[in-house]
């Protein structure tokens, strides 16, 4: 599948990516309905996975406190468009234990979910549809993006159909 990428020269810039990559999510057809998808965020900590979670959630009306699920594992929210949940895997001894956390509805087709660390559930999360890797590059980030099934390669092309709007802060290539 395709890969795409863009550098995001600050914090602002991954907030902003991840305002687009939300937007992606939701449907032309329907306003304010959201198409879900399954998006795991792959890089070092500090790389900005959180920051890029706070932009989506953001775009979807969010207004409180986005904190990394680093203790709690999940954290849940109840959007208009749809249930977004935002993961973070980091603190599992094993992959196994993702099927202890009873998350498996969360991944319904209709919800969007933000899965970080999501190599340490591997083999007992469901399939991601966007799969996204911040590497830290200089002052900024570079964020990496490779579509993984059909509806994954649709929102890549929404996301990458958008890049004509992202301001001087973001380099495409």
């Amino acid at each position: 599948m395709a890969m795409s990428d863009v550098y995001l020269a600050d914090e602002a810039a991954t907030e902003a990516f991840g305002r687009l990559l939300a937007r992606a999510t939701l449907s032309p057809e329907r306003p304010g309905a959201s198409l879900g998808g399954r998006i795991f965020l792959h890089g070092d900590l500090g790389a900005g996975k959180t920051t890029l979670s706070r932009g989506v959630l953001r775009e979807y009306g969010h207004t409180g406190p986005v904190k990394s699920p680093t203790y709690t594992l999940v954290e849940p929210y109840e959007m208009n468009a749809c249930s977004l949940y935002h993961f973070d895997l980091y603190r599992l001894e094993d992959p196994e234990e993702v099927e202890f956390l009873g998350v498996f509805d969360y991944f319904d087709r209709g919800n969007v979910c933000l899965v970080e660390w999501a190599e340490r559930g591997a083999g007992f999360l469901p399939a991601p549809d966007l799969e996204l890797t911040l590497t830290n590059e200089g002052v900024g980030r570079r964020i990496a993006w490779t579509a993984c099934s059909a509806h994954g390669e649709h929102i890549a092309q929404r996301l990458s159909d958008s890049m004509a709007s992202l301001n001087s802060g973001m380099n495409v290539r």
